[in-house]
């Protein structure tokens, strides 16, 4: 990404695949990768210490982050953290679901904004390479602030906002209200058993996505959202009990209301398409 943006090109990762032969040779090549991969690994990060240090509050055990390094794209699956005790209400269920968003969301903003300044006008440029990404919400607010008249497709992103555009899609992902991701968790801790039901309405949403996204464009983005869907359904779709018949509280709805709007913010329905 870092060759192809000083190139002025778009990124074509089949003939890009050059530079991982160069740098057997030329091994500080790799630090031309540094700013997106700091970036990148600074919101992951905080992510996920929002999560630890709100466990840790109400005594949970917890590990630190693990990463999870992958020869995809972006050169990982992302993090996590491993929850080893039962959490002992919903009080402390909401504040460690919303944890992690709440700090990730905020850690993105700051390369956000540096990513834009850095980036440049090429007319076309976006939808021309092997991949045409998606734009969420806040991206293009932040877009527009920035390149007032600009559309999407004449906006090449710097590898930094590559980075927090990862970042929002992670966000968006995880705030999904689905089983155990952290957007289930937050709807658990207002509904309860409830969260059941709609976990898989929710999946089925997601399926319908995916499929009409296979079967109505040819870009076949849907293949994405099926893919997720499958996988939440396996591994996320049932929630630990907790019982426990207390309200949130005010402040808590507020801040449920604030992991919508993010979400909002974040999420695109086309996040990658060929």
């Amino acid at each position: 990404m870092a060759v192809s943006f000083a190139a002025n090109r778009p990124v074509d990762f089949g003939s890009d695949l050059d530079g991982f032969i160069r740098i057997f040779h030329e091994p500080a090549y790799l630090l031309l990768g540094l700013p997106f991969s700091i970036a990148l690994l600074g919101i992951l990060l905080t992510h996920e210490m929002g999560h630890y240090l709100a466990a840790r509050y109400y005594r949970v055990d917890v590990t630190l982050p693990f990463f999870l390094p992958a020869p995809t794209l972006i050169g990982t699956l992302g993090a996590f953290i491993r929850i080893r005790s039962r959490i002992p209400n919903k009080r402390a269920l909401f504040d460690i679901g919303i944890g992690g968003p709440l700090a990730g969301f905020v850690a993105l903003i700051i390369p956000l904004t540096v990513g834009l300044s850095l980036s440049k006008v090429i007319p076309g440029i976006a939808e021309q390479g092997d991949l045409v990404f998606g734009t969420p919400l806040l991206l293009r607010l932040f877009e527009m602030a920035q390149f007032p008249g600009v559309p999407v497709s004449g906006i090449y992103l710097h590898p930094v906002a590559r980075a927090a555009w990862v970042g929002l899609l992670a966000t968006a992902l995880n705030l999904l209200p689905i089983g155990q991701l952290d957007g289930g968790h937050i709807l658990y801790a207002f509904l309860g058993e409830k969260t059941r039901m709609l976990t898989r309405v929710f999946l089925g949403a997601l399926l319908g996505l995916g499929t009409y996204q296979l079967v109505t464009t040819d870009y076949r983005a849907g293949y994405s959202w099926l893919l997720w869907s499958v996988i939440l359904f396996f591994i996320a779709r049932r929630h630990p009990s907790i019982y426990d018949p207390r309200p949130l509280g005010r402040a808590r709805a507020w801040l449920g209301f604030a992991a919508l709007v993010i979400l909002i913010l974040s999420f695109t329905p086309y996040p990658v398409r060929t």
